[in-house]
């Protein structure tokens, strides 16, 4: 299950999930025994760990929890760095105050989520100097990235301004 509260093994440890799995469907599944099956995993790497010991100690997990008589194959698809930003500097102070003007005074929360998007990493290799700043519309109801994700309207709205807002605010320093 993790170390530490809710909050930080949602957004700051490392997470494994199935995203796919091929095996028997359950109607006309018969009570035998399947020749093979295959999923596909996916980690969350968190900051300070790198893609090559994430995927090796997940390998090491695996192999060591083969059944008898199974065999195990893996094949590494993609990897992507971690990142943890520093949230401060011009740029940063400008998107707060642009969110915060956008929700009436209501000051935005550095939640720290998105660590694991490769190409953030990439980007800051490349650019070093760059402040990279990501934003989303999620409100509580969103089930981001999920078969029944949604938006509410009223916060795109907000986000449109703020996103506009933070546009004028770089403009003019």
């Amino acid at each position: 299950v993790g170390k530490g509260s809710a909050v930080e093994r949602m957004w700051t440890q490392p997470a494994i999930t199935i995203t796919g799995l091929d095996a028997p469907k359950v109607d006309g599944a018969s009570n035998t025994l399947s020749p093979s099956a295959r999923a596909k995993v996916t980690i969350r790497i968190a900051p300070g760990d790198t893609g090559e010991n994430a995927v090796a100690a997940l390998t090491q997990h695996l192999e060591k929890h083969v059944p008898w008589g199974a065999e195990l194959t893996t094949k590494v698809v993609d990897t992507g760095e971690p990142i943890a930003l520093d949230a401060t500097g011009p740029a940063y102070d400008a998107a707060r105050a642009a969110f915060t003007e956008a929700w009436d005074g209501t000051a935005p929360i550095d939640m720290g989520v998105g660590g694991s998007i490769p190409f953030i990493a990439e980007f800051l290799e490349a650019f070093p100097h760059a402040s990279v700043l990501v934003t989303g519309v999620e409100d509580p109801d969103t089930r981001a990235h999920g078969a029944n994700e949604g938006l509410h309207l009223a916060e795109f709205r907000r986000v449109v301004v703020a996103e506009a807002l933070l546009l004028q605010k770089l403009g003019s320093s």
